[in-house]
C-alpha cells in the first residue's frame, strides 16, 4: 500500500470516516500546521491520544487513526484558526516522525472490509440510537443527534459510530475494527448497554 507522509493533530477524541469535526486552532505548531495545509491538499490525520494532554506535546498516541479534509477555515485577527473539516477514510500509523515543528507520521490507507451481510443490522441500529436520544433528553442531558444511516454498512457504521456518543476508548476499538459487520454489531451491544443503564437511571434504581 502507497504510504505517504502526513501532518498530524492528536486529539482527546476519535474522528469517525464520513464526520464533521469543528476545530479551534491556538497553538504555534498547530498554526503553522494549518497554514501549510491550507497550501496544501487540505489534509491531516486526526489520532487519539492514549496517555498526555492535547497541549504541549510529550503524548503517546494510538496508530490507527482518520485523514480529517478541511472544508473551511477562518483566521483570526490573532493568527488563531477555526476550522471545519470532515473526515474522509482511515489510516495506519506506521512510523512516527520527529515532531518538528509539528506531529508528523508517515501512513498508510486502513482499507475497510464487509465479511457478511450487515444490512439487518441498521435498522436495529437506528432504532437503539433513537432510543438512547430520547431517554438522554429526558434525564435533561445533551442528547445524541438524530441521523440517518447509509444504505451502505460500511458508511453507516460510521454515521453511527459517530452519532453514537461513545467514550472515547470504545469510539477507538471500533475505529480498529476492519470488519463494518462486526463495527455495527459492537455498535448495537453499546448501545444497547447504554439504554439500559439511561433507563436504571430515570427509574432511579
Amino acid at each position: 500500500m502507497r504510504t505517504r507522509a502526513l501532518p498530524m493533530f492528536p486529539l482527546g477524541r476519535v474522528l469517525f470516516p464520513h464526520e464533521t469535526l469543528t476545530l479551534h486552532v491556538f497553538e504555534p505548531r498547530y498554526r503553522e500546521m494549518t497554514e501549510m495545509c491550507l497550501t496544501g491538499d487540505g489534509e491531516f490525520g486526526v489520532v487519539l491520544i492514549e496517555r498526555g494532554s492535547e497541549v504541549g506535546g510529550g503524548d503517546s498516541r494510538f496508530s490507527v487513526g482518520t485523514v480529517a479534509r478541511i472544508v473551511e477555515a477562518g483566521r483570526l485577527p490573532d493568527g488563531r484558526f477555526l476550522l471545519a473539516t470532515i473526515g474522509t477514510q482511515r489510516f495506519q500509523v506506521e512510523q512516527w516522525l520527529p515532531d518538528d515543528p509539528y506531529p508528523r507520521a508517515d501512513v498508510s490507507p486502513r482499507p475497510d472490509d464487509v465479511q457478511r451481510n450487515a444490512g439487518a443490522d441498521l435498522g436495529a441500529i437506528a432504532r437503539l440510537l433513537r432510543r438512547v436520544s430520547a431517554l438522554t433528553a429526558e434525564l435533561g442531558e445533551p442528547a445524541v443527534v438524530s441521523v440517518t444511516l447509509a444504505d451502505d454498512p460500511v458508511r453507516a457504521s460510521y454515521e453511527a459510530a459517530a452519532a453514537a456518543g461513545l467514550g472515547p476508548l470504545d469510539a477507538q476499538r471500533l475505529l480498529e475494527l476492519d470488519d463494518a459487520a462486526e463495527r455495527l454489531s459492537r455498535l448495537q451491544t453499546l448501545l444497547a448497554d447504554h439504554a439500559e443503564l439511561l433507563e436504571h437511571r430515570l427509574s432511579g434504581s
